[in-house]
């Protein structure tokens, strides 16, 4: 038996440095074929995956004020009212996955300036801490308000840690996000309750256990799921509390 390559047989030999016209089209017309079809796969995958939303580091927004440092039960720092602008409260946080409990601890219910970088999704915002200072005089004339009850709620959400929901990592919550929610809530970031439903207009919440201490691991197992909770909500400024009673607590999905 014999065998013979026609000129014209699409068939590629390498040492001869030449594809045949026939290869070529094909590889084109599978190339241009397979990248769009990785492109198509990727939009497809992507539209069924939920919007990170806009947070993030502000870095061009510096954050320097004068306050007071305050565990409720997690660092927040409570701001006066400037002008028009009314008093504030702003959750805290440490660099990385730490929270800011060191820096509250040694100057609780002090007077401080305090520099960090707001970290920020819509409504909701976080300080990392930078720099905090002493302020010997106090803030002039400023007492910071009792929370505001607003009664006992029951809310549908999910539990987050709030810096990474607030835009340190995107996207910050769902199972994706499970492993290092687990970590940063561990490390003493505050928890943040997402809710599918407002109260007074906010679906932010910072956690606490049913009588305002913090929460433990009991919430590991409620990380990333959409959950239903009971419990008291009160009004600190601007911040709202959500107190859980984690007994009520349902995983719907």
């Amino acid at each position: 038996m014999t065998w013979r390559q026609t000129k014209d047989a699409p068939f590629y030999v390498g040492y001869l440095n030449a594809v045949p016209k026939q290869l070529v089209a094909f590889l084109v017309v599978f190339s241009v074929s397979f990248a769009g079809g990785l492109g198509i796969a990727a939009l497809a995958l992507s539209s069924t995956q939920n919007d990170p939303g806009d947070g993030g580091f502000q870095w061009g927004n510096r954050f320097e004020n004068a306050g007071i440092m305050e565990l409720r039960p997690y660092p927040v720092l409570r701001v006066p009212a400037d002008g028009e602008t009314p008093a504030r409260t702003y959750m805290l946080a440490g660099q990385g996955k730490r929270g800011a409990f060191n820096q509250a601890e040694t100057h609780e219910n002090g007077s401080v300036t305090l520099r960090g970088v707001p970290v920020k999704r819509g409504d909701l915002t976080m300080i990392q801490v930078g720099r905090v200072e002493a302020l010997e005089e106090g803030v002039a004339g400023f007492t910071p308000a009792d929370p505001v009850p607003l009664g006992r709620w029951k809310l549908t959400g999910e539990i987050c840690d709030g810096k990474c929901y607030a835009g340190a990592m995107r996207p910050g919550q769902g199972l994706a996000h499970k492993a290092c929610a687990d970590l940063c809530l561990t490390g003493g970031i505050p928890p943040v309750f997402v809710s599918s439903g407002p109260v007074e207009n906010r679906n932010f919440f910072l956690m606490a256990d049913k009588d305002g201490n913090l929460l433990g691991d009991e919430i590991n197992s409620l990380l990333a799921l959409y959950v239903e909770l009971e419990g008291d909500v009160e009004r600190l400024d601007d911040l709202m509390v959500f107190k859980v009673d984690l007994a009520t607590a349902r995983v719907l999905k």
